[in-house]
């Protein structure tokens, strides 16, 4: 109970009634002393004037008198004169005077709580204005037992009527809490409940419909969320389903390339110079394409490899990823790739994880390019830092749109061409973060798109 919302509404409630109740106490039992004191003037007032009738009363009848109105002896002031009206003998000295006129509401309350916690009985002498303008002054002297009496009479049925006022209030807030806001809520935990028992089931996902506004954004976030989930497990199962399948058309790819690579040996011999020269290019292409299905193969059970770290020849490298894209270029098209790399640049690295990322990036803009149908450069340059190499990858194509932009390092999302699956960028990004840099997107527009690759020179060739 008390760890619910509802039973800790509850008690909090409780709570906040009785201190209300009690600051409202303190004010009542001194409001109630003030008409206590009164009260006794009031009386006192009436039993004297059977005296002001016939000044001659035996003594039993004045005691009487007396007794009813509470006092022992009265005091009246008519026509500037003070005269001793009723009398009886005090039993203990007067130890205090209160004059209820005109008396300040603080002052009445420091009295009243004084009162209360003064125990016994004490003489004390009360002075008032009559009624009816009886004259122009009233004073009794009475005792204090029977007022503290009275006063803690009303404090405790004042204080028992509190507390059934305050049990009450806090059950009519405790089942309009749990019908405004406890049950909207459990709805909620509900949705949230069937949703992680199956993420598939589209009856899960919360319908938001409470009119409470505060409600009302929540169930809207976790429908936002929900719905986001949902289609990230099903992009995920696809993903998977289809990495299924490259790993199966990847195992046969690298045994008919692994043939293939035996007949470039033979190749390698034929006498036609072109030929010689063209044929260490097609075997390097074709240990790369054994290498990219032995690693699709292991992809589901692993990472991308750590990174072998070696002396890495930039320029040799960027060249060999240029004349590459340069035999893929179609006839026709109008496209110059520039190797702008300083020979002689070297650093440490993975050669061809970073001729990975670079040939990913070249390829992009390649098929950008040609996706225009017009004339572009591509350019491919480096800027040193004191501790970061940045490779840059220019091109003059007709730019990102928005939603490659939006999701360019997310598989199947990224692609800026159509049927593209933006699976380079991921890769490219991938790469880089195991030689502990980065891939940006430094600009895009119609004038031309730059992607920039920053490596650490941690570990570099000096």
């Amino acid at each position: 109970m008390l760890n619910t919302l509802s039973g800790r509404f509850l008690i909090l409630t409780s709570v906040f009634v009785m201190l209300a109740e009690i600051m409202i106490f303190v004010p009542s039992v001194a409001r109630f002393r003030e008409d206590y004191l009164n009260n006794r003037l009031e009386r006192a007032q009436l039993a004297s004037l059977a005296l002001l009738a016939d000044a001659m009363l035996d003594t039993e009848l004045e005691a009487e008198l007396l007794e009813n109105a509470g006092v022992f002896n009265v005091v009246l002031r008519r026509d500037e004169m003070r005269q001793l009206v009723l009398s009886s003998p005090i039993p203990q000295p007067i130890v205090e005077t209160f004059d209820v006129r005109d008396v300040s509401a603080a002052t009445l309350i420091m009295d009243a709580m004084h009162r209360l916690v003064t125990p016994g009985n004490q003489v004390i002498r009360v002075i008032g204005a009559p009624v009816r303008e009886a004259g122009s002054l009233i004073e009794v002297t009475m005792e204090t037992a029977p007022l503290r009496a009275a006063m803690v009479d009303y404090g405790v049925r004042i204080l028992v009527l509190s507390a059934v006022i305050s049990v009450l209030t806090a059950l009519l807030l405790f089942f309009a809490a749990r019908l405004v806001l406890v049950r909207p809520i459990n709805s909620v935990i509900g949705h949230m409940q069937r949703f992680a028992a199956a993420p598939q089931d589209a009856r899960g996902i919360i319908v938001p419909s409470s009119n409470i506004s505060e409600l009302r954004e929540a169930e809207d976030a976790l429908y936002k969320l929900q719905t986001e989930l949902a289609q990230a497990l099903k992009q995920r199962e696809r993903l998977a389903q289809l990495g299924s399948a490259v790993a199966k058309i990847s195992h046969d790819l690298r045994n008919i390339l692994t043939s293939a690579q035996l007949f470039t040996d033979r190749i390698e011999m034929s006498e036609d110079p072109h030929v010689r020269r063209l044929a260490p290019k097609l075997v390097n292409s074709i240990t790369r394409a054994v290498s990219l299905c032995e690693g699709t193969l292991t992809f589901g059970r692993a990472e991308e490899a750590a990174p072998n770290f070696d002396h890495l020849d930039l320029y040799a490298l960027v060249e060999d990823v240029v004349e590459s894209e340069r035999l893929a270029v179609p006839e026709g098209l109008d496209l110059d790739l520039i190797n702008k790399i300083p020979p002689g640049v070297a650093f440490r690295g993975d050669k061809e994880q970073v001729f990975r990322i670079i040939m990913n990036l070249v390829r992009n803009a390649r098929q950008a390019i040609e996706a225009s149908r017009k004339p572009g450069k591509i350019t491919v340059a480096v800027m040193e830092t004191p501790d970061v190499w940045h490779i840059m990858i220019d091109d003059t194509g007709p730019g990102l749109p928005k939603r490659a932009q939006d999701n360019l390092f997310t598989a199947f999302q990224g692609g800026a061409r159509k049927g593209g699956t933006g699976l380079g960028l991921v890769i490219a990004a991938e790469l880089a973060r195991g030689h502990g840099g980065h891939v940006s997107l430094g600009h895009t527009g119609p004038e031309g798109t730059r992607f920039q690759v920053c490596l650490p020179k941690g570990g570099q060739y000096q």
